[in-house]
């Protein structure tokens, strides 16, 4: 086997792209992406304003902003997990346990401030045990998920014995129901966490660290990156931002519901997705998310407000989460 001489080496190293020239040619596609989403939004609004009378009015995109706060907050930790190169299940069971977690504490008379932190740090164990069985157990971020789905959902049911609980507190419903400008309070919220994740997916180490790992972990540990380490911090994150939007839906519905968040993995996931979030990690943005969530929940409101029947909408939302998984599989070059 003929050697590669040094000079040889380096005019192999030098045909390389560089990593400016590549996070530039992303940006550019993410940029493209997220202006071709914006575009189907403008579409579906001018279908939907056409088809009801009702839709194109402030009150109305007042309900749809409402109505994606909470899986809109949730989807800020699962698109980290997914460019991270995982996936999380567990997004609406958790959000049914930080319901009965909250209502719970203030039952038992808890301050809000303690209870609040205290059921996103039930969140945060949800997320250090999907760790421990992903990264040190090395079981398949699916199936981990997935069964920690149904064992979540099911803690949540015993403790609460199966039924609702209100929640009596003007303080912890105004974090649902409060206004601030004339603007619901759970929007302001979920608009400024998305620029706060985005700065910090942009411009901090965990950012940089969470796209590397997702593009390519073995390089990344060969680096002496802690590979583990930000993948434990990935899914706790995405625990936590899945209790906070818990916590809204809690608060919106002034009550502790067990149920509360089932099937939203569909919604968060798909609105992820939709959004440019690549399902084999390393690239996506918030940005993205954020137009896909908008997205999704204006489809759900049209539906709506057009009497669709919900088993419709459920086909309708499989659909849409199919299609984009095809298109980012297109885009990645994953048939070929």
């Amino acid at each position: 086997m003929q050697e590669i001489g040094m000079s040889e080496q380096i005019e192999v190293d030098a045909e390389e792209p560089s990593r400016e020239g590549t996070l530039a040619r992303f940006l550019k596609v993410d940029y493209l992406r997220d202006l071709i989403l914006l575009a189907a939004w403008i579409a579906i609004v001018i279908v939907f304003s056409v088809l009801s009378p009702y839709f194109l009015t402030t009150r109305n995109f007042m309900n749809i902003g409402l109505a994606i706060t909470v899986y809109g907050i949730a989807a800020i930790g699962s698109t980290m997990v997914l460019i991270s190169g995982g996936i999380d299940l567990t997004v609406g069971s958790v959000i049914g346990l930080a319901s009965i977690a909250i209502g719970a504490m203030l039952t038992m008379g808890m301050p809000l401030g303690p209870a609040v932190l205290g059921a996103l740090l039930v969140g945060a164990l949800v997320g250090l045990i999907n760790g421990v069985l992903i990264v040190q157990a090395r079981i398949n971020p699916l199936i981990a998920t997935l069964g920690m789905m149904s064992i979540i959902r099911g803690f949540a049911f015993v403790y609460s014995g199966g039924v609702s609980h209100a929640i009596v507190s003007e303080s912890f419903g105004f974090l649902g129901r409060g206004r601030v400008a004339g603007i619901p309070l759970p929007i302001l919220v979920m608009l400024s966490l998305y620029v706060v994740a985005w700065a910090i997916m942009k411009y901090t180490d965990f950012g940089h660290y969470v796209y590397s790992i997702g593009d390519n972990a073995l390089s990344c540990r060969l680096a002496g990156v802690s590979v583990k380490k930000w993948r434990y911090i990935v899914y706790i994150v995405g625990a936590v931002t899945a209790s906070l939007a818990g916590l809204f839906l809690a608060s919106m519905m002034q009550a502790a519901l067990p149920q509360a968040g089932t099937g939203y993995e569909l919604n968060v996931i798909a609105a992820v997705i939709l959004g440019g979030t690549s399902l084999s990690g390393g690239v996506g943005n918030l940005l993205g998310t954020l137009l896909g969530v908008v997205i999704m929940g204006t489809l759900d409101n049209g539906f709506t407000l057009l009497n669709v029947p919900a088993f419709y909408q459920l086909i309708a939302k499989g659909a849409v989460l199919i299609l984009a998984v095809f298109i980012d599989q297109l885009r990645t070059g994953g048939y070929e």
